[in-house]
């Protein structure tokens, strides 16, 4: 079939000036090694396939039926393993969809939203698709965030903790902050890669996401992901944790889009996921282990390295040369993520792989390195 040309005559002004997310590049090349898209490299617990299985095996006849249009079970559990009441608690079809909801339920204002300028790429693309204006509060130099520079007018402010694509990690006590400081707007920390997070002090064990803070202050709301820590991303199932008058917001504001986000599958896997806690922390602690592992290498190749509490790792070459770099390893079927904007573009964001991907990446960095040489000299 011949490629069509694009009419953009019957689109709403809305839809022809919206520029939308891009997401990592999904390659078809043979024998991929893919360290672009911060996917988890262990499988989820078997009990998602097991609990998957019985739907479609002793239930499949209910899937002609609507499902639980608030998915009960699913939010019970994360209740219980958070120490929340249900009514604390949103589900939805992707972080990425609650995230949608949040801009509309609780942007959507006249004064402005507060962001970091370097974070996940998709907060713009929000904003300008719910016309929510949208002001970019720089990071340091260190890449760290200021919470000082948050102290202005705002109808909200959304921050990715750890940050994306840096991995830093903004502390308790400058969430508490921002919330205190801005008690009459909503603060978003969005915790996509908070289970691979923890406090220099305390190591692993040590508690940091901003789940334990929505009893003490009415304006925080946090939302999480099963696609990183619990190797879901195929299953598509966000939260949100917070005040219930905030996620009354939500509930509203999902009924008057897709009542039905989750389907029974969905339902069915995430639950088990949450229930099956061991396999959780066995692999969460895997992932732990293999992005120090892969700190440790890439500092040995001269790469400056921040330190990272996600399950990606941002690094700058000692040249500098990061986007050549991307594409030498992208040509050997190596996919790693580059973005080519001011202060990021000298960086590569890589995803905590499989041992086996790290000695693939590393040899052929270090092959890069030798023809560098060799060209030098």
């Amino acid at each position: 079939m011949s490629e069509q040309k694009i009419d953009s005559r019957l689109w709403s002004t809305k839809a022809r000036n919206l520029s939308p997310y891009v997401p990592g590049e999904q390659s078809e090349h043979d024998n991929l090694c893919k360290l672009n898209t911060n996917e988890n490299p262990f499988p989820p617990s078997p009990k998602v396939g097991e609990a998957v299985t019985a739907v479609l095996a002793h239930q499949a006849d209910e899937l002609r039926l609507y499902p639980a249009p608030e998915s009960d079970d699913l939010r019970a559990a994360l209740a219980q393993l958070h120490g929340l009441d249900i009514n604390q608690v949103f589900v939805g079809n992707g972080s990425d969809e609650v995230l949608a909801l949040v801009f509309a339920s609780f942007f959507l204002k006249e004064r402005p939203v507060l962001a970091p300028d370097i974070s996940y790429s998709f907060y713009p693309v929000y904003a300008q698709t719910f016309g929510v204006e949208l002001l970019q509060i720089a990071l340091e130099a260190d890449f760290s965030i200021d919470p000082d520079a948050y102290r202005q007018p705002c109808s909200g402010i959304i921050i990715a903790n750890p940050n994306a694509p840096t991995g830093l990690l903004l502390s308790l006590s400058d969430i508490r902050k921002l919330a205190s400081e801005h008690s009459n707007s909503v603060i978003v920390i969005d915790e996509a890669y908070i289970d691979f997070a923890y406090t220099d002090e305390g190591g692993s064990d040590t508690a940091v996401s901003a789940v334990s803070l929505i009893n003490e202050f009415d304006n925080i709301l946090v939302t999480q992901t099963f696609s990183k820590s619990r190797s879901l991303a195929g299953l598509r199932v966000g939260m949100a944790f917070g005040n219930v008058s905030l996620i009354e917001a939500l509930t509203r504001m999902k009924n008057s889009f897709n009542s039905y986000p989750l389907d029974k599958l969905a339902q069915a896997g995430a639950t088990a996921s949450v229930l099956d806690t061991a396999y959780f922390e066995q692999t969460l602690q895997q992932v732990i282990a293999l992005r120090d592992s892969l700190t440790a290498q890439l500092t040995a190749l001269d790469y400056k390295v921040l330190p990272s509490h996600a399950n990606f790792i941002f690094a700058r070459p000692k040249d500098g040369n990061a986007s050549e770099i991307a594409r030498v390893l992208r040509e050997q079927g190596i996919m790693v993520r580059h973005f080519d904007r001011p202060r990021t573009q000298e960086y590569l964001r890589i995803t905590v792989g499989t041992a086996a991907q790290h000695e693939r990446l590393i040899s052929a960095l270090k092959a890069l390195q030798t023809q560098d040489d060799a060209v030098t000299n």
